[in-house]
């Protein structure tokens, strides 16, 4: 029987795989989008693909820090073109953050790992099309995802202030207050109001160490992937230029 899938692979090795797909698949169309560009036109003014692959960090230099996986979904909803996505991961920790925020998503409907090999992952695609969720695995994580602390109107300025400082707009309390549009009195609260919190609660910070404005920047380091995702998917882009 004829299956007709329209399978869209969005990963900048995509073309590895799609000859595989091609062959095991009957009836098959298969379109790759190996960058953020091809990854538009794959998808304004198409037809619903049944399945989209998309990896959740894209790992080029120059598309890990202007678009993943999460933009991937937010541009499928922007077109009307939503349709059930696999994450591909490669099981590195810089994903952690993307993931846990991936997981709350309805539109995922699994997360893949790379490690895992090519036919777990099309057997995965087969699954998906026709209507079947992947199972969830147990994956740890904080108590709560990063991406809970960013909401409400204190979450969106810590955000803002998180992700100015990943981006490298600010050195201290002057310079981010001019990145963030904020007044100088709200900036100076960055460590003990806005994100100083956020790292405590998360289990981030020793509290028998003093809470500085120094481990502030260092733990925006760390999270810095996800936080400049968070802004430019958010509408913070300002602060990251």
């Amino acid at each position: 029987m004829s299956t007709g899938l329209r399978i869209l692979i969005a990963s900048p090795l995509g073309r590895i795989i799609a000859a595989p797909l091609e062959a095991n698949f009957p009836d098959v169309t298969v379109t790759v989008a190996a960058t953020e560009a091809e990854f538009d036109r794959a998808i304004t003014g198409r037809v619903r693909y049944d399945v989209v692959s998309a990896d959740l960090i894209w790992n080029q230099p120059q598309t890990e820090w202007t678009f993943d996986g999460l933009d991937a979904i937010d541009r499928l909803r922007e077109v009307d073109r939503l349709a059930p996505v696999i994450l591909a991961t490669q099981g590195h920790s810089m994903e952690r953050d993307h993931l846990d925020e991936a997981l709350l998503r309805d539109e995922v409907w699994g997360v893949f790992p790379k490690s895992a090999g090519l036919h777990p992952l099309m057997d995965s695609i087969r699954s998906v099309a026709l209507g079947n969720r992947l199972p969830t695995e147990a994956h740890p994580r904080y108590p709560e995802p990063l991406y809970t602390y960013l909401q409400g109107r204190r979450g969106s300025t810590a955000g803002r202030f998180a992700g100015a400082i990943a981006a490298g707009r600010a050195s201290d309390n002057a310079t981010l207050a001019a990145a963030t549009k904020v007044a100088s009195s709200t900036a100076n609260k960055v460590t003990s109001h806005y994100l100083g919190p956020i790292m405590i609660a998360r289990g981030e910070h020793d509290e028998s160490q003093p809470l500085t404005q120094g481990s502030v920047y260092r733990w925006c380091g760390l999270h810095a992937r996800y936080l400049v995702s968070w802004c430019r998917r958010n509408g913070h882009i300002d602060v990251l230029n």
